[in-house]
This record gives C-alpha cells, sequence and structure tokens, in this order.
C-alpha cells in the first residue's frame, strides 16, 4: 500500500540546508496498523507530509496503491488524497462554523455528492463514532475528545485505502485517548491501512509495528505484542 524507497528529502536554511530524511526504506502492507516514533526533528513529520502528498520527496521513490509518485501538481495530489488518504489531526482541524455533520460531510462535497446524500452519509459515519446525539453541535460545543471522533469519521467518510493520523491523542487526557485509540484499532480490524504518527510509547505500544525514527533514519522496525483480531 505505501512503497519507500531510498527517500531522501531536505530544506533550505539561509544559505545551507537541513537534511530530514536521510535514505529511508519502508513497506507499509494493505490492512497494517504501524506506529512511526521519534523524538522532535527525528522526521517523522516531514515523513507523514510526503506520505500524505502534502510535501514532496527530493529524491528516492514513494509508491502509493502501486502507483509511483512523482512530479504531482497540487490538482492532481488533492485528488490522489481525496481518493485513498483520510486525515486525523492533533489539533483536529474542524471548521469552527460549521456543524459536526457538516465538518464530516465536507470531503463528500470535494467529491461532487449531493447536499441530501451527504447528509445521510455524513450521520452513518457519526453513528460508528457513537456522536449521533451531538450532529448539530459546533465544534467550541464539543470536549477534545468528541472533536477527535468527529475528526475520524471525517477522514473515513471518503472510505480512504489508509488514515495518517498525527499524533491523535497528542491533545487529549489518558483515557480520551484509550477511546480514541480503540476507534483506530476498530477501523483497522475492519482492513483500513492505519499509519500513526506518535512519540507516545503507550500509543505506539498499542499498535502492531512501531517503527522508530532518528535523525532521519530508522533505527528499528519490530512488531509488538498486539495480537491481531481476524
Amino acid at each position: 500500500m505505501i512503497k519507500i524507497e531510498k527517500l531522501h528529502k531536505s530544506y533550505p536554511i539561509g544559505k545551507d540546508s537541513l537534511h530530514v530524511l536521510k535514505g529511508l526504506d519502508l513497506h507499509i502492507k494493505e490492512g497494517e496498523f504501524v506506529s512511526i516514533m521519534g523524538s522532535s526533528g527525528s522526521g517523522k513529520s516531514t515523513l507523514l507530509n510526503i506520505v500524505g502528498l502534502l510535501d514532496n520527496h527530493d529524491s528516492g521513490k514513494y509508491y502509493l496503491n502501486g502507483q509511483l509518485i512523482e512530479n504531482l501538481d497540487e490538482k492532481k495530489a488533492a485528488i490522489l488524497r481525496n481518493k485513498f488518504l483520510g486525515f486525523v489531526f492533533q489539533s483536529f482541524n474542524l471548521i469552527a462554523y460549521k456543524t459536526a455533520v457538516e465538518n464530516v460531510a465536507l470531503p463528500l462535497y470535494y467529491q461532487g455528492m449531493g447536499r441530501k446524500e451527504r447528509q445521510i452519509v455524513a450521520m452513518q459515519y457519526l453513528e460508528k463514532v457513537g456522536l449521533t446525539d451531538w450532529a448539530n453541535h459546533l465544534p467550541s460545543e464539543l470536549s477534545g475528545g468528541q472533536k477527535q471522533r468527529v475528526a475520524i469519521a471525517r477522514a473515513l467518510v471518503t472510505k480512504p485505502k489508509v488514515v495518517l493520523a498525527d499524533e491523535p491523542t497528542g491533545a487529549l487526557d489518558s483515557t480520551t485517548s484509550e477511546s480514541v485509540m480503540e476507534l483506530l484499532k476498530e477501523i483497522n480490524r475492519e482492513g483500513m491501512t492505519v499509519f500513526v504518527i506518535t512519540h507516545e510509547e503507550d500509543i505506539a505500544e498499542q499498535t502492531n509495528r512501531i517503527v522508530r525514527l532518528k535523525d532521519g533514519i530508522i533505527i528499528s522496525d519490530e512488531k509488538t505484542a498486539q495480537k491481531i483480531n481476524i
């Protein structure tokens, strides 16, 4: 599903450049539940941005669902993102003036789905995350955990192949973090590939595979003791 070979990425800093990713090799199969761990500056967010087609790599190869990703303009990248990827962010990234159901329905609008059908599908996904009763509430009226559930419903509504979660529990307390991780596990059990960026060991331990980054290099890639439900 995600295949990366000899991936390099640098950013210019004044006259110099910062070499962030240094020849990464990573293969994530369809249906895996993988966490990418590393301290700040390890390159994990850069990796997520490249996998999520939010940034370009300098050299190496990146295949998404068997397709070589190269020389994409923003329009092509947006089409692929909408087709294959769902995003969950630490800061939720909900639109403040839209209700929960409107936030969830937004990706369907970009897919050209009619208003009535968008509403029906969005409500189905709010039900999936246990928030039917909060459908008409604004983000300001929701708790952190509820906002993250809305964000997960929004990520799932287009039926993506891969969910990319960037520190999905970073802004949540431990009990709420647990419920969000249970939701991601359930999504994974249904066959979706889930790719989590985290710096929290207890979160990573709940995935099936932990890839550790340090200074732009993979230093370990191990299966966890998690039982995979089939």
